[in-house]
């Protein structure tokens, strides 16, 4: 199967695209240009691509005529301005990208005869955070505080809008979590920060440690878009879908610090910086997978140690032993694939 991933030079869609490929599918992506240093450039992934299109989603003539030349069987869309910090920055950029950028390519698949199956990807903080340790259950209100938030809330509800007034090719909205695993390089994200201050010898600064995430590896969670894609093309898995980790990764961020530092060694250690003025971010967040493991058979394969583990394996591989990000990252997808 061709598939299409909007996003793909960015950290999920690289991990996606290698995990597509290891499957035997074709990959096309769109995106802007990979950041300097990304898993997308270290793994040498255009290389492997059918159609590697460079340009923004925020252009609607533009992504629809990519859409058409690609022809995918199936379109993951991933492309976002993902970072909650960053939109407090650019918060224009991350609304037109989320939102309308979102609605193009909608409007794009929905032209597209070739499409059979299509994920649109939003994300955990879509929900209207009340900070209950119960997860969110799909069928929950949404939210959203701070830009990102709202954004993202606003991108699913455009997705349910749309699939409900316009025909168009089976679509599904997926939401996850944080995720972790190698070759991230986005600032202002927890295991970039304490890998890359692990890798200098500096102790990492840490702006909420007693905040709670659900803890996934990155290849848990895309492995569920993947699932869903193909339910799509099966003729089920309409709606709206959370792929999450159990409640056993509900941990303080301080908990994950600790545990990284000492897999890490060396004397790693972190600081507080939780005094400093930092913009508001979500406290408690949690999901409720059960529906996708009933219904689509989408377990996490990795507990919440294995995640972190595999995630500082990576980086010492790469940075200590000299491995090469791409056979470090194939070498793990193939282990996950034993799972």
């Amino acid at each position: 199967m061709h598939y299409l991933i909007t996003g793909h030079t960015g950290f999920k869609g690289a991990w996606l695209t290698l995990l597509l490929q290891s499957q035997g599918h074709s990959v096309s992506g769109l995106a802007l240009d990979p950041e300097p240093g990304s898993l997308f450039e270290r793994a040498e992934i255009a290389s492997d691509l059918v159609h590697d299109v460079r340009q923004d989603i925020r252009n609607a003539e533009d992504t629809a005529s990519a859409i058409s030349m690609i022809q995918p069987d199936a379109v993951i869309h991933l492309a976002a301005q993902p970072l909650v910090r960053e939109s407090y920055r650019q918060p224009r950029l991350t609304f037109e990208t989320n939102v309308m950028g979102t609605l193009n390519v909608i409007e794009g698949v929905s032209h597209a005869m070739s499409v059979k199956a299509h994920v649109v990807v939003t994300t955990d903080k879509v929900y209207r955070n009340v900070n209950r340790a119960e997860g969110y259950r799909e069928d929950e209100p949404l939210g959203g505080d701070d830009p990102y938030s709202a954004s993202k809330a606003m991108a699913d509800i455009l997705a349910q809008s749309w699939t409900t007034s316009f025909s168009g090719p089976p679509t599904a909205i997926a939401r996850a979590g944080n995720v972790i695993g190698g070759g991230d390089v986005c600032q202002d994200r927890l295991f970039v920060d304490l890998l890359s201050s692990f890798v200098a010898g500096t102790p990492a600064s840490i702006r909420y440690p007693d905040a709670v995430r659900p803890w996934q590896h990155v290849l848990d969670c895309v492995s569920g878009y993947v699932a869903l894609a193909e339910a799509l093309c099966a003729g089920r898995g309409l709606g709206q879908w959370n792929f999450g980790p159990g409640p056993e990764s509900f941990v303080p961020v301080r908990a994950i610090a600790d545990q990284a530092a000492a897999l890490w060694g060396e004397g790693a250690t972190w600081v507080n910086a939780s005094g400093k003025n930092h913009p508001h971010e979500a406290n408690l967040l949690a999901l409720d997978a059960t529906k996708a493991q009933a219904e689509l058979n989408w377990h996490n394969r990795l507990s919440f140690d294995e995640s972190v583990a595999w995630t500082v394996d990576w980086q010492k591989h790469v940075s200590r032993e000299g491995q090469l990000p791409r056979s470090v990252t194939l070498q793990q997808i193939a282990e996950f694939a034993k799972r």
